[in-house]
């Protein structure tokens, strides 16, 4: 009986390490550990958890292949796709410098007022603001999917301004002891989905 019971307990004890140690490595926890980052300002903390440049590369080839996005990416510019494709470079060099300034002030709009102010007069972060407001929350984590070296987790966040939530879903790779974002992979749907419901919205509103 004491061998049966010692052999429980030892089971326990092993699966409870094991079960804490995937929550301290897996990918949501490399996810938490990059918002702490932000919180504590740490640029170097977040780059370890983030390709802050393989991440906004994916968003301006995202955003610059959805010519009826080009708008909401800078109103008061130019809206050739062309024009933004030959750009492409510059725009992704701003939006990493767009978001290093951000991780390093923990200010959305510190960041778009330096982007504003480069040759290339466009906001990643402006639009992400389209996409998650302040007025948005995190509701949590929607789902994780691991397969071999990736990962893909959902995440979810409020949409109050229409009365529903959308979920981010973010690319991830094992890198060891933690785990990296490269991409945003559903950025074409909730740019669609966003213009969507901002056509529904105006439309109820008149």
């Amino acid at each position: 009986m004491k061998k049966v019971l010692l052999t429980l307990l030892i089971g326990l004890a092993l699966g409870g390490y094991l079960y804490y140690r995937q929550l301290s490595t897996g990918p949501e926890y490399s996810l938490m550990q990059a918002a702490k980052a932000v919180h504590d300002h740490d640029p170097a903390a977040f780059e370890r958890y983030v390709d802050v440049s393989s991440v906004t590369n994916s968003l301006v080839d995202d955003v610059t292949e959805q010519s009826s996005m080009l708008g909401m990416l800078n109103p008061g510019g130019f809206a050739m796709k062309g024009a933004l494709r030959l750009l492409k470079p510059q725009i992704a060099k701003a939006a990493r410098q767009e978001v290093q300034r951000y991780v390093e002030t923990g200010s959305v709009e510190a960041a778009v007022a330096d982007a504003s102010k480069q040759v290339v007069n466009v906001s990643l972060l402006g639009l992400a603001g389209k996409v998650v407001s302040k007025d948005s929350q995190f509701k949590g984590i929607k789902y994780t999917k691991e397969e071999g070296e990736q990962a893909l987790v959902g995440l979810e966040f409020t949409q109050p301004r229409y009365d529903t939530t959308l979920v981010l879903e973010v690319k991830m790779l094992n890198k060891g002891d933690y785990w990296q974002a490269t991409e945003i992979t559903n950025t074409t749907d909730i740019l669609k989905h966003v213009t969507r419901m901002e056509k529904q919205h105006l439309l109820g509103g008149q």
